[in-house]
């Protein structure tokens, strides 16, 4: 019955944050429209949700993201879209399925990385406000590495073409991408799961919903 009540818990738990992500990607503070992509802050709750529920919800909650992510990408297309939603490939069924993977599978990483690597973290008993911040970072730059590292070798060409440019310069501007928005990303997901992970694992804490991981957490 006490094992019943925890993944009671947990899954209302992550339904829960779910919601947060859901009600994220639908406002302008989660996909923040760029002029030829939609930078997202929808992956913190991913990276937060995996530290205080595991990876198996991270997994799940990077899952409902690249959802948000294909929908967004349909019903409001950019000249990346192509990469991002099935619905628009430009090539086919090859083309939908690395679409995908790009928007669904790379979002499925994030919260798997992040879960695992915060486990890592506390059995070397690592203090939290080191854990955190790494794991934020690390996090936040998985999606942008996986998508953009997606991009580079499943849709060079397409991404050429859109942006008017020869294939040879693609790597170029994918780094300058990377760099530009990937790492400023990285470092508020650092701030932000910092600061609302401290509050929040007490919180599950006392919950009992939490992963070990959270329970050992100092």
């Amino acid at each position: 019955m006490k094992e019943q009540r925890h993944d009671t818990r947990w899954m209302v738990s992550v339904a829960l944050m779910a919601a947060i992500i859901i009600v994220l990607a639908n406002t302008p503070l989660g996909m923040i429209q760029l002029p030829i992509i939609k930078a997202t802050t929808v992956h913190i709750p991913v990276i937060i949700g995996a530290v205080l529920l595991g990876p198996l919800a991270g997994a799940i909650l990077g899952a409902v993201f690249g959802i948000c992510s294909l929908i967004s990408n349909t019903m409001a297309p950019t000249l990346l879209s192509f990469a991002f939603s099935p619905f628009m490939s430009t090539s086919g069924i090859p083309g939908a399925l690395k679409a995908l993977w790009i928007s669904v599978g790379c979002r499925i990483l994030i919260g798997v990385a992040a879960g695992w690597l915060w486990i890592l973290l506390t059995k070397v008993k690592l203090n939290q406000v080191i854990a955190l911040p790494i794991t934020g970072f690390v996090g936040s730059m998985v999606n942008t590495v996986t998508v953009m590292g997606s991009i580079y070798l499943l849709f060079a060409q397409q991404y050429a073409d859109a942006k008017d440019v020869a294939v040879s310069a693609v790597w170029g501007l994918i780094m300058g991408t990377v760099t530009a928005s990937g790492i400023p990303e990285a470092i508020a997901a650092a701030i932000l799961v910092l600061a609302l992970g401290k509050v929040l694992i007490q919180v599950f804490k006392k919950m009992g919903a939490g992963i070990s991981g959270v329970q050992a957490a100092r």
